[in-house]
Order: C-alpha cells, then sequence, then structure tokens
C-alpha cells in the first residue's frame, strides 16, 4: 500500500524487513527472551522465518527491521499497519526490540523517524498504538510520544497464553504534531 523506504536517524536505519534479518532477529528476540512475555507480538526464536513472511503477506503492513548502525545488526522491528489510505490513517504496532536497548534513544528515534514521515511526507491525518490492557511499559511508552489515549476495547485479542483481553487505543493527529515533535527532538537529544 505504502511505498518501501528507508529511514535514518542517530545511528538507527529502518528499512524493509526481509528474510535477511531472520538470523539478527533471532539473537534479538533471546536477547530478554522477549518472546516470553505474555503482552507482546515478539515471536519465539524458532518462528521469526514465520514472523517475517507472515509481515511480508499482510497487504495493511509494512514492517521494518530496525538496525543498530554500529553494528549493522537488526535488534527489533516494528511496522506501519492497519493503512486506512483513504482516511489517512495508519497505526505503529508490531513493534519490539533487544532488551539490552529497551530505554535507550532506540524508540524514541523510530518514533520520530515514523511519525516525521507519516505527518510530513505522507501527510497522514492520524496515527494509532494499539497494547494490550496490562501492557503497562508499552502504555508509559506511547503516552510519553505525546498520544492521547482514545479508550478501551474490550475482549477483541487473544494473548499468547489463550486470555480474551482488552486493548487499549491511542492516537496523534495532525495538528498535535507541531507540538509534540520538537519535544521528541529534544527527548532524543537528551538521552542520545
Amino acid at each position: 500500500m505504502l511505498e518501501q523506504v528507508t529511514l535514518s536517524s542517530n545511528d538507527i536505519t529502518l528499512e524493509p524487513l526481509t528474510l535477511a534479518h531472520a538470523t539478527d532477529l533471532i539473537k534479538a528476540c533471546q536477547n530478554g527472551e522477549l518472546w516470553k512475555i505474555n503482552v507482546t507480538s515478539v515471536p519465539e526464536p524458532d518462528k521469526v522465518i514465520d514472523y517475517i513472511n507472515v509481515a511480508d503477506s499482510m497487504l495493511d503492513r509494512q514492517a521494518f527491521a530496525v538496525i543498530d548502525e554500529h553494528t549493522g545488526k537488526a535488534i527489533g522491528s516494528t511496522s506501519f499497519h492497519d493503512i486506512l489510505p483513504t482516511t489517512k490513517r495508519l497505526e505503529i504496532g508490531y513493534t519490539w526490540y533487544a532488551k539490552s536497548y529497551w530505554r535507550t534513544h532506540v524508540n524514541t528515534t523510530c518514533k520520530l523517524m515514523l511519525l516525521t514521515y507519516i505527518f510530513e511526507t505522507l501527510e497522514y491525518q492520524t496515527v494509532g498504538w494499539r497494547t494490550d490492557i496490562d501492557n503497562h511499559r508499552s502504555q508509559q511508552a506511547i503516552e510519553r510520544l505525546g498520544a492521547k489515549k482514545d479508550g478501551v476495547i474490550r475482549g477483541n485479542r487473544v494473548r499468547r497464553d489463550g486470555v480474551i483481553s482488552d486493548t487499549v487505543m491511542y492516537s496523534v493527529v495532525s495538528s498535535e504534531w507541531v507540538d509534540i515533535k520538537p519535544k521528541l527532538v529534544a527527548k532524543v537529544q537528551s538521552i542520545y
């Protein structure tokens, strides 16, 4: 749906996710045993190739590998998904990074690149995020970006363990971007 792009800033590159990233992503998800976190979409190490193939087959998803330019290795993944060109809305999700990159400049850098591209190049109107109601770490990260909580969708997702759970929805609209962008830029500069 969207043109394939590569974005780069602050020693992080986002490039289209391919099977060439599989070996790196197997190591990345093992860094912290991320697949054991019940409220995330991180694949098990032996399911990384399936994860990439599914991402590639989805018509309304554009998946990226997150590359640490210092090592040249993929350290995680993020995606545009639920892309609605008519209403100029999409979501950012399927985001995860090797645990050693948590609470670094990586997430803020990635979101700054993605949001800049969405609002300033694509000229989309709305960016959304969704997360499990019990994924407080993700909710805090989304809120730190400046997104507003839209509400809770009850009983609409099944966790890895089979439990039906609620989803918390967030969004940023284009008119808010002018205030959010300088804060994200300052935040990246303070932690980079």
